[in-house]
């Protein structure tokens, strides 16, 4: 298989610094093959001095950290960890009804992103989002939470090639075979949650994409997933008078 060219990315994220005028780029690393994908390509675009990489744990896998600090030490990239297990354990004592469901998990994402803000707004920094396009057209990301970020550039990007540009820029081995899994919850793995692999999620969505019509369940299952999540790709409706 030819090497995906990343020179493009890499271009239009120097691009996207010069034209809002910023001094560099955040980033949650989060230990998973995504993460670790959009940070080395950030690297490669300004340089490790102006990337800003934060560690996020929030009841999280110690795992998770372990892989995250092997980004930033491969890739050179200064960091800050920031522990959201204690705000994340308060904010649950004062909602009265906090049950442990998935709205509850989604608090998670959303207190990084805010935290990913304070420093992006101190620093003058872009906060880079690290969904790729078969996260994003089945809204397999949290609204307003991993999805609230300023540049997107791995959302041209299916899951199978996000493993090939792994592969190309050298991110360690144990991430890249690592389960997928946003990490809300204990043995959470996105394959479950989606209800199929991604390889067969790639290969749906590609059918979609170039308009074969496919009548197959998983082929349906995508095509609702596509049109539940739309509110999540769209600005939230204006009134107009």
């Amino acid at each position: 298989m030819a090497d995906l060219n990343v020179d493009p990315i890499i271009g239009w994220l120097k691009r996207q610094i010069k034209k809002t005028k910023a001094k560099g780029l955040v980033i949650g690393i989060s230990g998973g093959v995504d993460s670790a994908v959009a940070a080395a390509l950030c690297v490669k675009a300004t340089g490790a001095r102006r990337v800003l990489g934060l560690i996020l744990p929030c009841e999280s896998n110690p795992q998770d950290e372990i892989d995250a600090m092997k980004v930033v030490k491969q890739f050179r990239i200064p960091y800050i960890k920031v522990d959201l297990t204690g705000t994340y354990s308060v904010l649950k004592l004062v909602l009265n009804d906090f049950e442990k469901n998935f709205e509850s998990y989604n608090m998670k994402p959303r207190l990084r992103m805010a935290v990913l803000y304070y420093f992006a707004n101190k620093k003058n920094f872009l906060v880079v989002g690290t969904d790729n396009k078969s996260e994003l057209y089945t809204g397999y990301f949290t609204k307003y939470g991993d999805g609230g970020v300023d540049i997107l550039p791995l959302a041209g990007f299916y899951k199978h090639e996000i493993y090939q540009l792994a592969k190309q820029l050298k991110v360690p081995a144990e991430i890249i075979d690592k389960k997928p899994s946003a990490g809300l919850w204990e043995n959470q793995t996105d394959e479950k949650e989606l209800k199929m692999s991604y390889n067969q999620l790639d290969k749906c969505l590609k059918e979609i994409e170039e308009g074969t019509k496919k009548n197959h369940p998983q082929y349906w299952h995508v095509k609702r997933l596509i049109k539940k999540s739309k509110h999540k790709r769209e600005m939230p409706p204006i009134f107009r008078r």
